[in-house]
């Protein structure tokens, strides 16, 4: 072989290998914008579903416990199917109180099952709020039951409900969902795209104090946005029924 000869097949072999990186980075970052538009997208649901229930005065989370609240959990559209066996599952998004304000959200799915003599499907929105470090603590497990660890009450609802019984200020997990009983659901992290968004996994991000903002894709910090502007109203705001 000719040295002409190896230098055409090395310059071949050069432009083949820039191809391939070029190709596999086109493709990482297709990979990376894709999970940023889904992630925004499970952030838009969440804040929605929030809002409405907000804007309900006589199914809407008191101001009080909101401002105590150490982080806030939101899955809309839980799927629960049932015939003889159950089983609920649903994607969500946690927010959590930071020295800094509220943290981007942080992805999470539930699931989980029953037995018993049903048959049917049913979809339902749940909320929790998070009333203490150890319960927040629970979600940087790799899985979190509901009413195994940390005890879960119903929460009260409207402006004039009591927020200040034993029960409520001694439970760690207040639900607000159409569900009776959120017992035996469990609660994973998304890392699939908690690591494609932001670079870092569920557990990371919930034990960082600071919110690091350099990861924000468009549209992503809607749900803590939403989640600040009704957990910092004023108390005359919420006597007046202002939003």
């Amino acid at each position: 072989m000719t040295f002409e000869n190896q230098k055409r097949q090395f310059a071949l072999a050069v432009t083949l290998l820039a191809f391939i990186s070029a190709s596999l980075l086109a493709r990482s970052g297709d990979d990376h914008n894709e999970k940023a538009k889904e992630a925004a997208s499970q952030s838009a649901k969440a804040a929605k579903v929030f809002d409405a229930i907000m804007k309900t005065p006589d199914k809407a989370i008191p101001r009080d416990l909101l401002e105590h609240a150490k982080a806030v959990a939101v899955f809309p559209q839980v799927i629960k199917a049932a015939f003889f066996i159950g089983g609920e599952g649903g994607r969500g998004v946690v927010s959590r109180r930071t020295s800094k304000g509220w943290s981007d959200p942080v992805f999470f799915r539930a699931g989980g099952g029953s037995v018993g003599p049903q048959i049917g499907a049913s979809a339902t929105d749940i909320v929790l709020l998070f009333m203490n470090d150890e319960a927040v603590g629970g979600l940087m497990k790799d899985k979190f039951e509901l009413g195994a660890g940390a005890g879960v009450a119903g929460g009260p609802v409207g402006r004039d409900a009591s927020a200040g019984t034993d029960a409520l200020m001694q439970a760690e997990i207040l639900s607000y969902s159409r569900s009776r009983g959120l017992k035996g659901v469990v609660i994973r992290p998304e890392d699939d795209l908690n690591l494609a968004v932001y670079d870092k996994s569920a557990c990371e991000l919930l034990a960082d104090d600071g919110k690091d903002s350099a990861h924000q894709a468009a549209g992503l910090p809607t749900f803590s946005q939403t989640v600040a502007r009704y957990a910092t109203a004023s108390a005359a705001d919420e006597k007046s029924g202002r939003k």
